[in-house]
């Protein structure tokens, strides 16, 4: 499934365009789940983490890149904005502040990056590292990129565990009063630089200490410090068990002084769920996950708050089975509930993780060295997410739905009437109905989407009231769209190696842990933007063809 020269020029065209759109207005706000710029208009924050907060207190990569390059290598990514980690000591820590980037990386003995710093970024390695910090947010500014600052831990180093002093309010390095003033300094330090949009209050909540009502008490006071101190940013705020947990919303609101700011934040990985995703049926383990993500987090979007996903990644080499078919369902999520997100990482490799010099990050979209993408595939099949399918200011059409693929990340389209339906980019994907009835019509015409014979393409078709002509989504993971033959057969969409949409025995359903089902997973999901369509659907001499096939197929 690789790469055409016009796909990357439609990815390129779709990010400019968003970069130009979202950056008429800086400053953000909510309207109920949406995440709106001055003029209303939904801004989706389409994000990866650069970490920033282990020993050395400084972005990640600058001793391997220009940071100006890094910058942008993320806008060619089709990202548009970054969540920069921040350790709270780096701005409560009078010892701490007062390092220069030189003497942080000479007290840890990483010589070698100290020549790499010299190299791609000497104007930064005699800075302190707060003002080394604040480079990079102007790096980043410089190419149109919004920045969330996120409070990952207080003690610089390595995040999480249960144990690390760093999990709760209390912890022997987590003082609610020093947070709060953290929080008061980083919000006023960055007040009026205009690409810093949001502000995330605490990353990954955990630990022995961990309850709802300190929850409460301090997340209330840090998000009026930071809205006191800086009106203009978004305050995000996350859960319990490292931030899988925001349950306790249902029952009992967040009160707060200011509106129009407020947003939750959520985790996800794989390994959220130790080894379930190899060792149990991807389908069942799709639909409970599902599940446990919607009441623990996602049922906040109907309450009417935007939901940042701010932490979910996988292994970009593509060899961990747990990763890979926790992935397919992930993205499928994304699509269908369209919010707010954050990659991690960009970092392709660390200057000191867990004393380890130079560790590889394997989740990283860079390579090691910081020069490439480390998964071009990747990118591609996340890029579908990175614009808004729907939102304030983009009823550019009436609504409609695009039948999603998570495994490609692309959409089902059509070429003509005469040509199998296929698999292309959402942007140029065609608008369906998807009726009570079941019926998957195109929409403005009268043509459905029909099941024909097990191992054959999927066709369109006008006599849209047999049974071949309903498509329901079947399986705990609601992702196979099955349809039944005359005979009672049942089949499902499937893609085969050319993208071709064809018919199968569907596949998965019973508890078989070995299979996979990817190929058969499909999202109906809500849109109402434009359609690109590439070629004319309704030319005469392709309906009178497709006509006379289907009579003489009738007869």
């Amino acid at each position: 499934m690789g790469q055409s020269p016009r796909f990357l020029i439609i990815i390129v065209v779709t990010v400019l365009v968003l970069m130009m759109t979202q950056f008429s207005y800086a400053v953000l706000y909510t309207n109920s789940r949406w995440i709106v710029n001055e003029g209303g208009q939904r801004v989706k924050l389409s994000c990866v983490n650069w970490v920033s907060h282990l020993e050395v207190m400084v972005a990640e990569g600058l001793s391997k890149q220009p940071v100006d390059t890094i910058s942008k290598s993320i806008t060619n990514m089709g990202f548009n904005c970054v969540r920069l980690t921040w350790p709270l000591f780096l701005f409560t820590n009078d010892s701490l502040v007062s390092l220069t980037v030189r003497q942080s990386f000479n007290n840890l003995g990483l010589v070698e990056s100290i020549a790499g710093l010299q190299a791609n970024n000497p104007s930064i390695l005699d800075l302190s590292v707060l003002q080394a910090y604040q480079a990079v947010v102007a790096s980043l500014g410089n190419n149109n990129v919004m920045v969330i600052l996120d409070n990952h831990i207080s003690k610089p180093g390595w995040c999480c565990s249960n144990f690390d002093g760093n999990g709760f309010f209390g912890d022997q390095y987590f003082n609610p009063d020093l947070w709060v003033q953290g929080l008061t300094k980083v919000a006023t330090t960055f007040n009026n630089v205009t690409n810093v949009v949001g502000m995330s209050l605490r990353n990954e909540l955990r630990g022995p200490r961990q309850n709802v009502n300190d929850w409460y008490r301090y997340m209330q006071k840090g998000a009026e410090a930071v809205h006191a101190a800086n009106p203009d940013v978004l305050v995000i705020l996350s859960g319990l068990y490292f931030d899988k947990d925001l349950s306790f919303l249902s029952k009992r609101p967040l009160n707060l002084t200011f509106s129009g700011k407020l947003v939750f934040e959520i985790h996800r990985y794989s390994f959220t769920d130790t080894k379930s995703w190899e060792t149990g049926n991807p389908n069942q383990v799709c639909g409970q996950i599902v599940n446990d993500i919607m009441s623990k987090g996602g049922f906040l979007l109907g309450q009417g708050y935007p939901l940042f996903v701010s932490e979910f990644g996988v292994d970009q080499r593509g060899i961990n089975v747990n990763d890979n078919r926790y992935f397919n369902c992930f993205l499928g999520l994304a699509a269908e509930l369209d919010f707010d997100w954050a990659l991690w990482t960009l970092v392709g490799s660390y200057y000191l993780r867990e004393g380890v010099v130079g560790l590889n990050e394997f989740y990283g979209v860079l390579d090691w060295n910081w020069c490439e993408p480390r998964n071009s595939s990747f990118l591609q099949r996340i890029s579908a997410v990175q614009s808004p399918f729907q939102g304030p200011g983009y009823n550019e059409s009436r609504s409609h739905k695009l039948i999603f693929h998570p495994m490609t990340g692309l959409c089902v389209r059509r070429i003509s009437l005469l040509q199998p339906l296929e698999l292309g980019p959402c942007s140029e994907a065609d608008p369906w109905d998807y009726a009570p009835t079941k019926t998957l019509t195109l929409t403005g015409t009268y043509f459905c989407l029909q099941a024909d014979k097990s191992g054959q393409a999927a066709k369109l078709g006008i006599m849209c009231t047999n049974s071949n002509s309903k498509w329901q989504a079947i399986s705990d993971s609601k992702m196979h769209l099955s349809s039944k033959l005359q005979d009672g057969t049942s089949l499902c969409l499937d893609v085969d190696s050319k993208n071709v949409i064809f018919t199968n025995t569907c596949k998965c359903l019973s508890k078989d842990k070995s299979c996979d089902p990817a190929s058969q997973w499909f999202k109906i999901i809500d849109s109402t933007r434009q359609q690109k369509t590439t070629k004319s659907f309704l030319q005469r001499k392709q309906i009178i063809q497709f006509l006379g096939s289907t009579l003489s197929h009738i007869f």
